[in-house]
């Protein structure tokens, strides 16, 4: 059975944005039917350009991506049958926004989320090796039946139900225009946040049965989950220099160029290093005792306690449970 359910809504996660807004909402012309602008107290004019380009712009405050993003799906009062994930950075290119409308016309009932293909240009210059090319994330879903999963980093859209389909035309571009010194102060930030991610998992204080399910033959995002936890079981100042050689020079990462080189000396090599220099720190600051590690952990993070009076905790971000929270977007 086929319902006519084809409105499209985009939900957009802005803070200073301006350099990138216009570029985003353009390619959106004609694609979808609501635009959601959940922005952060931007101070440039980031608000201004996306009201005059017909978006709706409400504004809350940042606790991490996962929140805000569940906070645009559930909260801003979005009606249309389908959501369209996308960065302010990011746009449509190619025929992709035609080829997804084409098809939920017809979209069967139990096809409930859309894989569609990325692409991440970095200087000015697509990468296209090191396994950064053709990459295929779940951007598309339908209301009431996916949400963002509860993580500090690396997180990625879930269905509760049905399956998702791949449309293999056009790309969703990630195209940061911003120089060098913002890419690596964003950098640092978010290994900070992958840092504590990875802690979580370590130590199991993340909300498992609510994630991705680790599959190496799986999804993109059940393969990446995978080797993530396996990435977690290597040795610290060891895993950055593997994860390094598999990217540029066993998956041809050096066929980018000198742009394709910087990439994976920065994001390959010293974003990791970065990363496991601050699993080292926590761990160092409390004398590898677990225990005090996980302390830690649950009070910086807002972590809650699990129910039975243990020591352990639980990561909790939002207010209700996944069923209250599907409730809600019904």
């Amino acid at each position: 059975m086929m319902t006519n359910r084809t409105t499209i809504a985009a939900i957009i996660l802005t803070k200073d944005e301006s350099k990138h807004i216009e570029r985003c909402l353009a390619s959106l012309v004609g694609v979808v039917d609501d635009i959601v602008v959940v922005d952060c107290f931007s101070t440039d004019d980031t608000m201004e350009k996306s009201v005059s380009l017909g978006a709706r712009v409400i504004q809350h405050s940042w606790k991490n991506y996962a929140t805000q993003l569940n906070y645009g799906i559930y909260e801003c009062g979005i009606t249309a049958d389908w959501i369209w994930r996308i960065d302010a950075d990011e746009f449509l290119e190619g025929n992709l926004g035609r080829a997804v409308k084409d098809y939920i016309q017809t979209a069967p009932d139990d096809v409930n989320g859309i894989y569609v293909r990325k692409r991440i240009d970095f200087m000015g210059r697509p990468l296209l090796h090191g396994g950064w090319y053709p990459s295929y994330h779940l951007k598309i879903f339908r209301r009431g039946h996916g949400d963002c999963e509860n993580r500090w980093m690396d997180e990625h859209i879930r269905l509760f139900d049905g399956k998702a389909i791949t449309i293999d035309e056009g790309n969703q571009v990630d195209a940061n225009l911003n120089n060098l010194t913002w890419w690596t102060e964003k950098h640092n930030g978010y290994a900070t946040r992958e840092m504590a991610d990875m802690l979580m998992t370590e130590y199991g204080l993340d909300e498992r049965a609510q994630e991705v399910v680790p599959k190496f033959f799986g999804t993109e995002e059940q393969r990446k989950r995978w080797l993530k936890l396996r990435y977690i079981k290597a040795p610290l100042f060891v895993r950055p220099f593997i994860n390094f050689f598999i990217r540029y020079i066993l998956k041809g990462g050096f066929l980018d160029g000198k742009e394709g080189f910087v990439w994976h000396i920065l994001q390959g090599f010293w974003y990791r290093m970065l990363v496991d220099v601050k699993v080292y720190e926590i761990k160092k600051r409390f004398g590898f005792d677990d225990e005090q590690i996980k302390a830690y952990i649950c009070e910086k993070y807002g972590l809650k306690p699990r129910l039975g009076g243990g020591k352990s905790c639980r990561v909790v971000y939002l207010a209700g449970t996944s069923q209250e929270r599907r409730g809600r977007a019904a």
